[in-house]
């Protein structure tokens, strides 16, 4: 048997997957809020989504972050390919405690649509939206799909901070319950026009955004170029920033990445020092970990977004061999104690034709787990 369930900072004690106690100047009841909101370094990453109906591959990509991350975006259809959605994953992680961060992309939804899977995400415990356009369909494998775009991340950040803070659909009928949100947009200082990066940054935080993640930094002079002209514009005391980092596996993979992947910048010296490594995937993984512990020291880095797409594996070992969290345990699943008692009865009703209610077997749990 398991013993009691180990305090955790940010956790609902009456429940893992129930919202946490409002706090003020808090406009959501999440804990990637808290996190950022309290100044601490923060990590989030991005789950790779199944191309299956079955929850436990969701559950098994979730496992290895536990305890490492603060939040999980469940991406959008990325690439304008399809994969499990946003809203169901966001559905089985917060059923499980994890906090998600729900990707919204523009592309395949209109406003009405978009406005529901707001409040539908918000009800199953969704604190984090980040808002996005989304690619084009010819990016993805099903290019004959009709496009949508009737919003675009901009009118998409407007639209839920009309809904949280104004308690109004787009159409201006009353909601009863506003959503409680952290909203979030993505950002990519290296790419052209980069003189209107920053101020686009300002744009995006006038339209409601709270944080944002950028896109992957391998070029971190640019970066902090960015960064000083944000801090200069006054966009560094409205927003926090997390900067996108990622492992490469290998040269090969860097160069087919900046060939092939509009909007990542990767410079030459990255790809030679990837042709230079003996083993190219860890020092890939090095390399992610250099990066992190540069951008850390940039004024204005409120955390980092680590994309290790296929190489999930990874993100334990780069968040920790960075030192980010500087002995700071993000939180992490456990298993209850009446959880398993649970789990346990089933099994004895399944293996033994005993009858007991679901009611019965619940309270039975309850009676025999030890008090937390």
């Amino acid at each position: 048997m398991t013993g009691p369930r180990p305090f955790q900072i940010d956790e609902n004690p009456a429940g893992v997957h129930l919202p946490l106690e409002p706090l003020p100047g808090h406009t959501s009841r999440g804990r990637l809020e808290r996190v950022l909101r309290r100044g601490e370094f923060a990590v989030t990453t991005e789950l790779n989504p199944p191309d299956s109906a079955d929850p436990e591959d969701v559950y098994n990509r979730a496992k290895v972050f536990d305890g490492w991350v603060d939040a999980i975006n469940a991406v959008d259809a990325s690439g304008a390919n399809c994969h499990m959605s946003s809203v169901g994953i966001c559905a089985l992680l917060t059923r499980m405690g994890y906090a998600p961060v729900m990707q919204i992309a523009c592309r395949d939804k209109n406003r009405i649509a978009i406005q529901g899977d707001v409040l539908g995400g918000a009800a199953m415990g969704v604190a984090n939206i980040l808002c996005l356009t989304g690619d084009g369909v010819q990016a993805g494998d099903q290019p004959g799909a009709k496009p949508v775009f009737d919003l675009d991340s901009m009118s998409l950040l407007e639209t839920i901070r009309i809904m949280r803070d104004n308690g109004k659909f787009l159409s201006g009928r009353k909601l009863t319950t506003p959503p409680k949100l952290f909203l979030g947009a993505a950002i990519n200082p290296f790419a052209p026009p980069y003189d209107f990066r920053p101020i686009h940054l300002g744009k995006k935080i006038a339209a409601g955004a709270q944080f944002v993640q950028s896109q992957y930094c391998f070029d971190v002079p640019m970066f902090r170029t960015f960064m000083q002209k944000a801090r200069d514009l006054g966009h560094t005391e409205k927003v926090f920033i997390l900067v996108g980092v990622g492992p490469l596996a290998s040269a090969k993979t860097a160069k087919w990445i900046r060939s092939n992947v509009p909007g990542i910048h990767i410079p030459d010296a990255v790809i030679k020092r990837l042709e230079g490594a003996q083993d190219q995937k860890k020092e890939g993984k090095q390399l992610c970990i250099d990066i992190i512990n540069e951008v850390k020291e940039i004024p204005g880095v409120s955390g980092v977004h680590v994309m290790a797409y296929r190489q999930e594996e990874y993100v334990a070992e780069i968040v920790d061999e960075s030192g980010v969290l500087k002995g700071r345990q993000p939180w992490k699943r456990e298993v209850r104690a009446d959880d398993k008692l649970v789990a346990e009865r089933l099994g004895h009703l399944l293996h033994d034709n005993v009858t007991e209610t679901q009611v019965d077997m619940v309270k039975s749990a309850h009676q025999d787990a030890p008090a937390a």
